[in-house]
């Protein structure tokens, strides 16, 4: 089968959109702080070498903190030319991170760890399978996906794009073990009962999709 291309007039891969949102700071969907629960994924993970990437990284809360917990080798990408200027400036002098201003989608690499947080609600739909696809191609055999996904809908029009336990489970089950995808208990308080935990592990031969 074809490789899935993903649509770049799509508005969620235009780097200008992006840019907007946060010279607008437009950034509802950020918590400003780590968020909790890939706080405790991060706490329990020990092998401070492996190879992170954040894709959609925004203000990169999550890399700060593997920063102060000594991790060694963090990719950060994002696409907002001024955020990725910031994000130099913010880690400049940490040899360990690694900051990209590239499309995911055309991303290349292979990571241990892949931490989601906010990227798959931004994408549009119409790309999840491509996000799948592309997370698969990145990891390492065995390689772990984890983070946060919503678990509603929103009544105004996204980014952020909601989903639901059902339709994680039909996009990720034949490219991944699911280790965990269930509701979070550790959420920050305005996102509580909204958001479903998930760790996923790449699969040695997966599904293709037909």
């Amino acid at each position: 089968m074809d490789k899935i291309v993903p649509d770049q007039s799509i508005q969620s891969t235009d780097p200008d959109f992006w840019d907007e949102l946060y010279n607008n700071q437009l950034t509802r969907w950020d918590l400003g702080q780590v968020s909790p629960p890939l706080k405790a994924f991060i706490d329990q993970w020990e092998d401070k070498a492996a190879r992170i990437l954040i894709p959609g990284g925004g203000y990169s809360h999550e890399a700060t903190y593997l920063v102060k917990q000594q991790f060694q080798s963090i990719c950060i990408l994002d696409l907002a030319p001024s955020l990725i200027r910031q994000l130099h400036i913010q880690f400049a002098g940490y040899p360990g991170v690694k900051v990209v201003e590239e499309n995911f989608f055309n991303h290349q690499g292979q990571y241990d760890l892949i931490l989601e947080q906010t990227f798959f609600c931004a994408c549009d739909p119409r790309l999840r399978e491509s996000y799948a696809d592309k997370m698969y191609e990145l990891l390492t055999p065995g390689g772990h996906l984890a983070g946060v996904l919503f678990d509603r809908d929103f009544d105004s029009p996204g980014p952020p794009f909601g989903g639901s336990l059902q339709e994680y489970i039909r996009l990720f089950k034949d490219k991944f073990d699911i280790h965990k995808l269930e509701r979070c208990y550790n959420s920050f308080v305005s996102r509580q009962g909204t958001e479903l935990f998930f760790h996923l592990i790449k699969k040695q031969a997966a599904i293709e999709h037909t």
